[in-house]
C-alpha cells in the first residue's frame, strides 16, 4: 500500500534548516523546563496514596478539599477533577499512619457530606518503593537509550551515527518536556512512553538512513543533498503509514482512554509527530552538518570491494591448487 502512486522528489535538505532552527529553540527550551521547572513526581515515585472517586451529581471539588484538610491527617491533599465533572482524584501525600491504615473507610467517612458517591480505585505507595521505582525507571531510560547508540555506532559511519544519536535524544527530551508543559505527573506511565518512543524514534531513523546507504551504493552521485532528498523521497509512503497509523492508534487511546492512561498516550502522542519529523529534517540534516563526505565514502566502499574482489580470487586460486 503507498500513499504517492508515483514517487516525486522533495527539496528535504533545504527545508531542514528551518527544522533544524525549529529544533534548537524547542530543545533549548525543554532544558530550561527540565533545569528550572522540572517533573511533578506522581504517587509511583513520591510516595503517598491516590483515590479515584465518582460521584452520582456533579462533584463538588471545594467541598471535598475542605472537609479533607480540616483532617491532620489528609493535610497537603490534592484535589482535582478527573476526566469528567463527577469524577475526582484525590492525592495525599505520605505520612507513617496513612501507610498502616485503610483510609477507604476514612474517606468515606469524611466526604459523606458531600453526597453519594463510590472509592473506584485506591492506590497508596511508600516512600521507599517510590524511590526504588524512580532509580529503576530512570536507569531503564538510561540503558535503553545507551543499547541504541551502540547500535547505530556499529551500523553506519559515524557522522550518521552521530546524527542519529542527536535525533534520538533531541526526541526524548522534546517530549519529556511536554510532559511538563502539560502538567502530568510523572510515573511509570511516562517511563513506558518515553522507553516506547526511543525504539519507535531510532527505528524510523534507520529506515531513512538505510535508504540513503542504498542510494549512495546505487546512484554513484557525488551529490550527498540530492542522495538524500531522493531516498527520504521514496520511504515518505512508508514512514506517513506508519506513523499514521501509530497516532491515530494512540489519538485514540488518549480520546477514549481517560485520564488514567493519559501519561502514557499523550506523551507517545508528540513523540510520534517529532519522531516522523526528526527522522526526515533532523537526523540527514545534522550527517551533513557533522561533515559527511559523499566522495570519501565511495572511495571507500571502492576500496572494500576491491579488497574483497582479490580474497575471492586467492581463494579460488587456493581450491585449484595454483597457491
Amino acid at each position: 500500500m503507498e500513499i504517492f502512486k508515483k514517487v516525486r522528489i522533495f527539496d528535504f535538505v533545504h527545508y531542514s534548516k528551518y527544522g533544524l532552527i525549529l529544533s534548537i529553540f524547542l530543545t533549548l527550551g525543554a532544558f530550561a523546563l527540565l533545569f528550572f521547572k522540572g517533573f511533578t513526581p506522581g504517587i509511583d515515585f513520591a510516595g503517598g496514596s491516590a483515590a479515584q472517586i465518582k460521584y452520582e451529581q456533579t462533584a463538588p471539588l471545594e467541598n471535598i478539599r475542605h472537609l479533607l484538610e480540616a483532617h491532620p491527617q489528609f493535610k497537603g491533599v490534592q484535589v482535582s477533577a478527573f476526566g469528567s465533572a463527577d469524577e475526582v482524584l484525590i492525592r495525599i501525600p505520605y505520612t507513617p499512619s496513612s501507610a498502616q491504615e485503610n483510609l477507604a473507610p476514612i474517606i468515606t467517612k469524611i466526604l459523606e457530606p458531600t453526597g453519594k458517591f463510590e472509592i473506584r480505585k485506591l492506590d497508596t505507595v511508600g516512600p521507599k518503593v517510590g524511590n526504588e521505582l524512580r532509580q529503576k525507571g530512570i536507569l531503564s531510560l538510561l540503558l535503553a537509550t545507551l543499547a541504541m547508540m551502540l547500535y547505530v555506532s556499529f551500523r553506519y559511519e559515524w557522522r550518521f551515527a552521530l546524527a542519529g544519536i542527536v535525533a534520538l535524544v533531541h526526541d526524548v527530551i522534546i517530549t519529556a518536556a511536554s510532559v511538563i508543559v502539560f502538567d502530568i505527573d510523572l510515573n511509570l506511565e511516562v517511563i513506558a512512553a518515553l522507553l516506547t518512543l526511543i525504539g519507535y524514534s531510532i527505528n524510523d531513523t534507520i529506515i531513512v538512513f538505510d535508504r540513503i546507504r542504498e542510494k549512495m551504493l546505487t546512484q554513484r552521485t557525488n551529490n550527498i543533498q540530492e542522495v538524500i532528498n531522493d531516498a527520504i523521497s521514496s520511504t515518505l509512503s512508508r514512514t506517513l503509514l506508519t506513523s499514521l497509523t501509530v497516532f491515530f492508534v494512540v489519538l485514540t487511546l488518549y480520546l477514549f482512554g481517560g485520564e488514567i492512561i493519559v501519561g502514557f498516550s499523550l506523551p507517545m502522542l508528540i513523540g510520534v509527530v517529532f519522531g516522523t519529523y526528526s527522522s526526515m529534517f533532523v537526523a540527514p540534516k545534522l550527517a551533513i552538518i557533522f561533515g559527511f563526505d559523499i566522495e570519501k565514502y565511495h572511495a571507500k566502499e571502492i576500496k572494500k570491494a576491491k579488497k574483497a574482489q582479490e580474497k575471492k580470487q586467492l581463494r579460488q586460486m587456493y581450491e585449484n591448487g595454483r597457491v
